[in-house]
């Protein structure tokens, strides 16, 4: 059984700070690897690299569904995040749940989450060939429509280049290890970037 990720008790912050929230699954939670390891620390460290004034917040939940995602929206307006990486669905498709279900919690959190004033990335996943060509390209599909429906920024795939590489994850085959973490990192960033650019934030001197 998947277990609770790491979460922060008080989410609640100061209203100067800026903050990004990463709400996802055990991909985000980083499980099997380090706290530090975990793309969404990758994340942080590039920020403070790079003179960007954010912190993230890990919310990954391992086994989490886009159901449990979209129970835990309040949650994560408390933080006031300014961005939301939204990396779920995996455990949908592998549970092989309903894509129509997956569609309409999706386009709930983005819904609630633009509603409360963050901006939203959404995480493409896709599932293996076994699951048939009819669900496979149902579940692929969702994403993009979700995006489009709710003018959120979609990052295609967030195990692009990582998803079946056997030197990029663990030996069960399916979560990233550290190196797979840093590589899930690099993607993320090329979508978060531009939007820090348009909200005219720029590098510190």
């Amino acid at each position: 059984m998947l277990v609770l990720a790491w979460l922060l008790t008080t989410p609640a912050v100061a209203s100067a700070e800026r903050v990004i929230v990463a709400l996802g699954d055990s991909l985000t939670a980083g499980l099997g690897v380090t706290a530090d390891a975990a793309y969404p620390a990758l994340l942080q460290a590039r920020l403070r690299r790079e003179g960007f004034d954010y912190r993230v917040v890990n919310a990954g939940v391992s086994g989490d569904t886009s159901a449990g995602g979209l129970r835990r929206v309040e949650w994560v307006l408390r933080a006031r995040p300014e961005i939301v990486i939204v990396a779920l669905g995996a455990n949908d498709g592998l549970r092989g749940l309903s894509v129509a279900a997956l569609r309409d919690n999706l386009t709930a959190i983005v819904t609630r989450l633009r509603a409360g004033g963050a901006r939203v990335v959404l995480a493409g996943m896709r599932m293996p060939p076994n699951y048939g060509e009819a669900y496979t390209k149902e579940f692929a599909a969702t994403f993009p429509s979700v995006a489009r429906a709710t003018s959120s920024t979609l990052l295609p795939f967030l195990l692009q280049g990582v998803a079946g590489e056997v030197s990029l994850n663990q030996p069960d085959g399916i979560h990233p290890n550290a190196a797979g973490h840093a590589a899930i990192a690099e993607i993320v960033w090329r979508a978060l970037r531009p939007l820090m650019q348009r909200d005219g934030v720029g590098g510190r001197i």
